[in-house]
């Protein structure tokens, strides 16, 4: 099957890096938000990432003015119905996802294939409240979108290998990687990642280090490119408790317990970058350890 139109389904963090990597790839995109001012904000980060780009050398002038003029928005989701693939990049809660695709499946075409961008949640069970399990697949997406290589590949239980052939072909065009994972909660990334950064807000919790020197320690002798604290307010802290109770729901292993620290955190609307405090204060000119 050949992709041309690709509709996307939040125009967050993760939705907005989508959209940019698949305009740039020469697909016609439509980003989908329930708030128009996010849509906008999106629109502007992208151009902002691409004009980056440019002044890398990494893509010409008429690459990005090609990818923005292949980019349009809508607050309207049933709009997406006439796109050839659609990816749902929304919050990392299956209630929200299921209500996404129950609101779209009126409106899709016979041909159209159904993603979600969930780091954790089981596709199967996204897939079987669909009309088309056998066209569903996990596509996750690391962040950020435009700069790491790897996209996971995650097959349903009914999912056809037409399907997946398909979203293949796609990755390779995106000028990414695929690894495939078997449909267990977390996939592979956040399955291993995951526990690291919960094993890391345990080592702070029972006073073993410091938000500085757990970070230090593992940058420096790992060779991490970031520390687990600093990584886990990149992702956000709730994104983070949400998989890890995937985790350990789905395997019913004490091990995948988040660690109450994480869970105080989020509680308290600490969720890292995106509120401006997490295991760092970020209100200042550099961040600020909060423990």
């Amino acid at each position: 099957m050949d992709i041309t139109s690709v509709g996307v389904v939040g125009a967050g963090q993760m939705g907005n890096g989508i959209a940019h990597v698949f305009a740039l790839s020469g697909y016609e995109v439509l980003l989908n938000d329930i708030s128009s001012e996010a849509l906008s904000g999106a629109v502007a980060l992208i151009d902002r990432n691409l004009q980056r780009q440019v002044s890398r050398e990494k893509i010409s002038q008429s690459d990005k003015d090609a990818a923005m003029a292949r980019i349009s928005t809508t607050t309207t989701l049933t709009d997406l119905g006439k796109c050839d693939l659609i990816i749902e990049a929304a919050t990392e809660r299956e209630t929200v996802k299921q209500a996404i695709f129950e609101d779209l499946l009126p409106h899709l075409q016979p041909h159209t294939i159904l993603t979600s961008n969930t780091s954790s949640i089981s596709i199967t069970r996204l897939a079987s409240r669909t009309d088309r399990p056998e066209r569903f697949m996990g596509f996750h997406f690391m962040n950020p979108v435009p700069v790491m290589q790897l996209v996971e590949l995650i097959r349903g239980i009914a999912t056809d290998d037409e399907t997946y052939q398909t979203l293949r072909k796609v990755v390779d065009r995106l000028g990414k990687t695929s690894a495939s994972a078997e449909d267990f909660p977390a996939f592979i990334v956040n399955r291993i990642l995951m526990p690291m950064i919960n094993e890391a807000v345990y080592t702070l919790y029972e006073g073993v280090g410091s938000v500085e020197s757990i970070d230090r320690s593992l940058k420096l002798g790992a060779n991490h490119p970031m520390g687990p604290l600093e990584l886990a307010d990149f992702i956000g802290l709730d994104t983070c408790l949400a998989i890890m109770n995937v985790l350990h729901d789905g395997l019913a292993d004490t091990k995948y317990r988040p660690c109450p620290l994480l869970v105080k955190y989020v509680e308290a609307g600490w969720l890292g970058r995106k509120t401006e405090r997490g295991f760092y204060d970020y209100r200042g000119e550099t961040p600020v350890p909060t423990r």
